[in-house]
């Protein structure tokens, strides 16, 4: 048996964590919908037995009559069993579209908060839940025996615990689950919603989003084509199915002299890119650069929007040479670095901002 899994694609995001451009948000929404027809034209051409989503394929609070319409269209339009099992972002409940739509005949959703079964293939089973709140404490696989032979699945939106201090670090797991549980309930693999860094386990499958949400995601995610074997052996083949392009780049300003010059290296960065660019700007650089962030944007307009930031970003100050001044700068080196109150870093941080402070330059470069 041939499966589709994805998850997590989050449709309506509002992509308000990230200083994107106006405009640029409405067109990241507009990618989540192209890269669901992708899954479908995926799903289609691979001749797939069924297409899986493990839940937050929309966003609850901002769902909107047009994305219920295309759901509807885009999952009949699949023309293979589509089973939906909601999560967190697409709980499950009366003001639900999972419970409004009027879906297709070939469209399942999970409706319980507990996992039951759902017959994909004469000895292959599918056990699926749904959250109904946005927290979800309790774990689906708890107490859970599959009870029955052959070939038993899951999908579900959960956390597995052996991962949650690298996916979920400072927030409440949602129905957290213990890999080796999976397999101690009589189930074969669990294909698994939540995490948006993919995850290949013996007994689990987490897809990841399929396009970009945010900077910094790692791993290659997309939709996982499972080879279903009559043993429950499961084989993955991973898709890359997005739409959006979006690249973090570190950049090296060391010995950058004037603003220009900085332009200039952040513009190489990122010659070859398309999409959006986080830039993350690093280095020391020369104490007479005035470099503000709004002025680097111009460098990459070939790009659908430039993000830069300051990283780890100083000013290459010879504070030997200020310390032998006649003057109030001198004065002040001399005396920061004689306290004995302070560590090099704090020194070096009291040092840079004291300075700039003196030239007048206190909002144009952040000190590290």
């Amino acid at each position: 048996m041939r499966l589709l899994l994805f998850a997590d694609l989050h449709l309506d995001a509002s992509f308000a964590a990230g200083p994107l451009p106006a405009g640029v948000a409405v067109e990241r929404r507009a990618a989540l919908r192209t890269t669901l027809e992708r899954i479908i034209a995926l799903a289609r051409s691979e001749e797939v037995d069924a297409l899986l989503c493990g839940g937050d394929l929309y966003e609850h609070e901002r769902f909107s009559p047009g994305t219920a319409e295309f759901l509807r269209d885009a999952f009949e339009d699949a023309a293979v069993p589509v089973h939906l099992a909601p999560g967190e972002h697409d709980r499950y409940g009366p003001r639900s579209p999972y419970q409004q739509v009027a879906w297709s005949s070939n469209v399942h959703v999970f409706t319980e908060d507990r996992l039951v079964p759902e017959v994909l293939a004469d000895g292959v089973t599918l056990w699926g839940a749904a959250h109904h709140a946005p927290t979800t404490r309790e774990s689906f696989l708890t107490g859970f025996e599959v009870g029955r032979g052959g070939v038993n699945l899951a999908l579900f939106h959960g956390s597995e615990v052996a991962a949650l201090s690298t996916q979920e670090s400072g927030t409440a797991p949602h129905a957290p689950f213990a890999t080796e549980q999976v397999a101690a309930s009589g189930l074969d693999h669990a294909f698994v919603g939540h995490f948006h860094t993919p995850c290949d386990a013996e007994r689990h499958t987490y897809p990841g989003n399929p396009d970009p949400l945010a900077f910094g995601e790692r791993g290659p995610r997309g939709a996982v084509l499972c080879t279903v074997h009559d043993d429950g052996r499961v084989d993955r083949v991973r898709h890359d199915v997005s739409t959006s392009r979006v690249h973090d780049v570190a950049v090296d300003l060391a010995g950058v002299a004037h603003a220009d010059e900085a332009r200039e290296r952040v513009a190489a960065a990122v010659a070859g890119l398309t999409g959006i660019a986080r830039v993350t700007l690093g280095g020391d650089v020369g104490p007479d650069v005035e470099l503000r962030l709004t002025d680097l944007v111009p460098a990459a307009e070939h790009l659908d929007a430039l993000v830069p930031r300051f990283g780890t970003l100083g000013v290459a100050y010879d504070f030997a040479a200020l310390a032998e001044e006649p003057t109030v700068r001198g004065r002040f080196v001399r005396d920061v670095r004689a306290d004995p109150r302070l560590d090099d870093r704090t020194r070096r941080r009291v040092l840079v901002t004291g300075l700039r402070a003196l030239d007048g330059r206190t909002a144009d470069l952040a000190v590290h």
